[in-house]
């Protein structure tokens, strides 16, 4: 049962490194701590200076979330400057063992240890016990993963980088948003809408499209004025934010058979707070023609926990080689 212990846990994504430790097995996990990845030269500065701030020493075993594909030793974050050795790091640090997935991956592992107060439901019906997950989540990026049962009941966590796939429009407002965007992007991927740098893409094309001049914003600028309501191109942004997330989570829905539901994860959606319009996601979410019956009684969550990523780090390293 205590295998591997003490443990650092991380969760890396493309603004933010995120880390944690768990003292054994039945321990909570403790000292989380954020800290901006531009604050740290590399993957090792940025756990050192952790382990140092928080006194810790010796973890035995670490189990990191990180965001981009994990194909070999030699890792690269994909919207970050982060470039590094798994081989290197765990000798660095001195671990027995160190497993990196992608951090979808890592969050899909949590999906089975969330609790109802970690969730907010966006209609739907009932989940089937021991069907498919899927799950999607705009942060930085857009990172894809789900969880597929075995004869035995027993899930796995999928690890593909789903965020990249070719974004498609349902109408043809959507569809001059998406040309406008080819002129700034040679492959307009549902990552360069579906993120928090996607909000800023889309603010910039409506303004376009309706032939005003865009003001220097970035995503947080774009998200407080939506809420306020106070800028019309941002409040547009946000609805077709949550117009292609609907679109594209009912993609992933349908391609995975997920019938255990979608959950959303990732900073984006929670931040949108009351801009996040529900209904329009369900929409465009059940919007599959001959499936629309199917897709409307699929449950989907946002996650609204703060570290999921994390608890599927450690659970990750009882599972995963």
């Amino acid at each position: 049962m205590d295998q591997g212990y003490p443990r650092l846990l991380g969760d890396i994504g493309g603004t933010n490194a995120r880390w944690a430790w768990q003292e054994s097995a039945v321990a909570d996990l403790a000292d989380i701590s954020v800290q901006p990845c531009e604050a740290s030269a590399s993957i090792h500065e940025s756990a050192v200076k952790y382990l140092e701030a928080h006194g810790r020493k010796n973890p035995v075993w670490a189990g990191i979330g990180i965001a981009t594909a994990v194909t070999g030793d030699e890792v690269r974050l994909t919207n970050g400057t982060w470039r590094f050795s798994i081989a290197a790091f765990q000798k660095a640090l001195g671990l027995e063992r160190c497993l990196v997935v992608n951090d979808f991956t890592a969050m899909a592992m949590s999906l089975p240890a969330l609790k109802a107060a970690d969730l907010r439901p966006i209609g739907g019906g009932t989940a089937v016990a021991g069907a498919t997950i899927a799950l999607l989540g705009p942060g930085t990026g857009l990172g894809v993963s789900g969880l597929v049962p075995d004869a035995a009941g027993h899930y796995t966590a999928l690890s593909g980088e789903g965020g990249h796939v070719t974004l498609s429009a349902s109408d043809d407002t959507e569809a001059d948003l998406l040309s406008l965007l080819r002129k700034k992007f040679v492959h307009v991927s549902a990552e360069r809408v579906l993120s928090g740098p996607g909000l800023v893409n889309l603010y910039q094309v409506i303004c376009a499209l309706e032939d005003r001049p865009a003001r220097a914003l970035v995503a947080s600028d774009v998200t407080t004025a939506a809420i306020a309501g106070s800028d019309a191109q941002c409040v547009q942004a946000v609805h077709y934010f949550t117009r292609f997330l609907g679109s594209v989570a009912g993609n992933l829905a349908l391609t995975l058979g997920s019938l255990g539901g979608v959950y959303i994860g990732g900073g984006v959606v929670p931040r949108l707070g009351t801009a996040f319009d529900d209904a329009l996601f369900r929409q465009c979410f059940e919007n599959k023609g001959r499936y629309r019956q199917w897709l409307s009684v699929l449950p989907v969550w946002v996650i609204t926990a703060s570290t999921p990523a994390l608890v599927g780090a450690g659970r990750a390293l009882d599972t995963l080689p």
